[in-house]
């Protein structure tokens, strides 16, 4: 009897285990919000309804359990759709989408004003900003846990604080040895 116990009890610490992570999403506003108390990074997904490596960034990347840890100890993740019709408050200004049409919430829209401030040409983004909500950098593309790995520890540990050239990030993308399980 304690045998079948013992297998039953690690075959649900099996199956909990492969379970995707979630990421814990919360809005820029609330995220700007939280750095008041608790200094931290934020990871911004800038995406649209319809741009197919957006949805296998979240399936394939954010979905990753090791990339949902480690982004939830370290960084506040904002999910920001690039062309909605939400209002947006940054930096003591309101963000819209004034050439938003309903009708094509799920086909290409007009781009939200905070894409364009940012300058967000391409999707998906990744916008990484400091503890006080101010641009790091923009990452375009979609990543690979591994690949996004490099740039959430990159920024977290603000070793590009250092990297006035592309050589130094040459040599730190080189050296760098990625940990997350694909």
């Amino acid at each position: 009897m304690k045998k079948i116990g013992f297998i039953l009890l690690l075959a649900t610490l099996t199956s909990v285990r492969g379970l995707a992570q979630e990421i814990k999403w919360v809005s820029l506003e609330e995220a700007l919000e939280l750095q008041k108390k608790t200094p931290k990074k934020i990871m911004m997904d800038v995406y649209t309804s319809w741009c197919g490596p957006c949805k296998m960034l979240d399936k394939n990347t954010f979905h990753n359990a090791d990339v949902a840890d480690y982004v939830n100890k370290n960084y506040y993740a904002v999910k920001f759709n690039a062309e909605g019709n939400d209002e947006v408050s940054y930096k003591g200004k309101t963000y819209s989408n004034p050439g938003y049409k309903p009708e094509l919430a799920n086909r290409r829209n007009s781009a939200h004003e905070l894409t364009r401030y940012f300058q967000v040409s391409a999707y998906p983004t990744i916008i990484f900003m400091d503890e006080k909500g101010d641009l790091i950098a923009p990452i375009r593309g979609y990543q690979q846990p591994n690949q996004l790995e490099l740039y959430l520890k990159l920024f977290k540990n603000d070793d590009h604080k250092d990297m006035d050239s592309q050589e130094k990030f040459n040599d730190y993308y080189k050296a760098f040895k990625p940990e997350f399980k694909s």
